[in-house]
């Protein structure tokens, strides 16, 4: 009874751990997901207009998707938008807006997934935390959002690129100058060689005249004409 026990519990750990490697070797789905891009402020000018991105994904796709976006900022907070997506192949339908100047701009077709909005005649008051909501019924009701911040500038600054400019040409002609030190260096190595292989074929030029002239053994000045019987 013992051994057939411990078969059994042997068989159900290796079948727990069987199911369990099929369970981590499935594809995981990815949950709802919502992004404003990835800058997480934005600058406008005073009476200019600015876009609002948002977009959002879905493994599980999506029906009567709904979506809004909120602002915040100090003790002021309040819905701006409101509205659904019946199915991937529609388009959003604003069922509630709080300000004229706002306009429902993205699209959900070809799976774009865009629900972002444009904010017209803007003033400085509109700066503030500008939150997008998405909320997917095909998901159990999950929702998620992102957030970003709007600034209202009375004009944009003109960012000086001086300083950078100026290290990247410091940079730049440093390594100039190592390239042509390093291929003035190789061009000098290169001519003392020659200059050395030169003067050594002319020593042992040299040498062998030499050699001859003064009748010295191994030269031509030492060979007898033969004997005449």
């Amino acid at each position: 009874m013992s051994g057939a026990g411990d078969r059994g519990r042997a068989l159900a750990r290796w079948l727990g751990t069987g199911l369990l490697g099929l369970v981590l070797m499935l594809p995981t789905t990815l949950p709802l997901e919502v992004s404003v891009g990835k800058a997480t402020t934005i600058y406008a000018v005073n009476s200019s207009e600015v876009l609002l991105p948002c977009t959002f994904s879905s493994c599980f796709g999506f029906e009567d998707l709904h979506f809004w976006w909120t602002y915040n900022h100090s003790d002021t907070y309040k819905m701006l938008i409101d509205g659904i997506v019946k199915n991937e192949k529609s388009d959003p339908r604003v069922r509630f807006k709080d300000d004229a100047r706002l306009t429902l701009v993205g699209s959900t077709k070809n799976k774009m997934n865009n629900i972002s909005i444009e904010l017209s005649n803007l003033g400085f008051s509109d700066t503030g935390k500008y939150t997008c909501h998405v909320k997917n019924p095909k998901e159990k009701g999950l929702e998620h959002n992102a957030t970003i911040f709007l600034q209202v500038v009375d004009k944009l600054e003109v960012v000086d690129n001086t300083v950078t400019l100026i290290i990247l040409a410091v940079v730049g002609g440093v390594i100039g100058l190592l390239i042509f030190i390093l291929l003035l260096k190789k061009l000098i190595t290169f001519i003392i060689k020659k200059t050395q292989e030169k003067k050594k074929e002319c020593l042992v030029s040299s040498s062998g005249n030499d050699n001859s002239e003064n009748g010295l053994p191994g030269s031509k000045a030492e060979e007898k004409p033969p004997t005449k019987v």
